[in-house]
């Protein structure tokens, strides 16, 4: 094959890349030895990147590297002797790697590589016209579109403030939770919490302070349950953990820690006021797994009756 480049900015274009990882690991998944050959050949010119490619010549390997290793991209070849067109760079996405792919089509195949961009593939390359600097160009650019996406699709399922999941978050998280629940036949533990008069902590000091509150929260619901549990803020003052129950959590076990922690940050005194919450519960078994939905709305009614429970012993005093 020969490799042409017809692009004449491309040597200033790259000389802009620096942010990229001077060590990259490829995938190349390609059947051709003399295309995988010549690809390796271009990449080890490069002398600003260290590339270490692995090739392997089915789509079924691919994959199963892709589950086993991670990668910095991958270079994959649209005809496979496995999987041929646009159902390879899907079967690829579909496994939600994170690792930004580049396909590899034949000169004739050009409408393929621009419908699997589409798909979501990073760029195309057609073989026949690549070379060197087009090859490496498309490699950075990929990595850094795909740091790109990755961030901005964090930022919309993560809260500004107190770094745990937003609601959108939360629920696409929780329901993945419930879902292995289900097939693990695993219990699920939905509480929710909110901050006791927390408008009154608002009006009282200033949102400033009232935003502080949150964080600290925040801080005290990351120190009490596990890194497997998901946590979410998902509106105002009111949060939500989603736990799966390796067996049947005590309420009150988990209660009375949630309890300990709190009363260790307000002992700090870091606040102008005590913090205090609010919890409520709602279990589910795997044989009687409820949606996601009539679980939230079973805590969020065991909370409020907590909550006016609690409020009727301060006025009986």
């Amino acid at each position: 094959m020969s490799f042409l480049d017809e692009k004449g900015n491309i040597e200033c274009i790259l000389d802009m890349d620096k942010t990229v990882s001077p060590n990259i690991n490829i995938l190349l998944i390609e059947d051709n030895s003399s295309d995988a050959q010549l690809i390796k050949e271009m990449l080890e010119e490069d002398g600003g990147f260290a590339f270490t490619v692995e090739n392997v010549k089915l789509l079924s390997n691919g994959l199963n590297r892709l589950k086993e290793k991670r990668f910095d991209v991958v270079l994959l070849d649209l005809g496979l002797p496995d999987s041929t067109g646009n159902e390879t760079i899907k079967d690829v996405l579909n496994l939600k790697s994170g690792v930004p792919t580049i396909v590899l089509t034949g000169y004739e195949d050009e409408t393929l590589g621009i419908a699997a961009v589409k798909d979501g593939a990073q760029d195309y390359l057609i073989k026949g016209r690549v070379d060197r600097q087009l090859l490496t160009r498309s490699i950075h650019y990929a990595i850094e579109r795909q740091k790109l996406l990755s961030e901005l699709h964090n930022q919309s399922l993560t809260d500004f403030l107190t770094g745990l999941n937003n609601r959108r978050g939360f629920f696409s998280l929780a329901e993945q939770q419930a879902r292995v629940a289900k097939r693990e036949k695993k219990g699920l533990l939905l509480i929710m919490i909110d901050i006791d008069d927390f408008k009154k902590i608002n009006d009282t000091f200033g949102h400033g302070t009232g935003d502080q509150f949150l964080v600290e929260a925040s801080r005290i619901l990351r120190e009490t349950f596990r890194d497997s549990d998901i946590i979410g803020r998902i509106g105002g003052d009111e949060f939500a953990i989603c736990v799966l129950e390796e067996e049947a959590a005590n309420e009150d076990v988990l209660a009375a820690r949630l309890q300990e922690t709190l009363r260790e940050h307000n002992s700090e005194g870091t606040l102008p006021c005590a913090l205090s919450f609010s919890a409520g519960f709602a279990r589910c078994s795997p044989e009687s797994l409820s949606s996601l939905d009539e679980l939230v709305s079973l805590a969020d009614k065991s909370m409020y009756e907590r909550k006016k429970s609690y409020k009727g012993q301060l006025n009986n005093h």
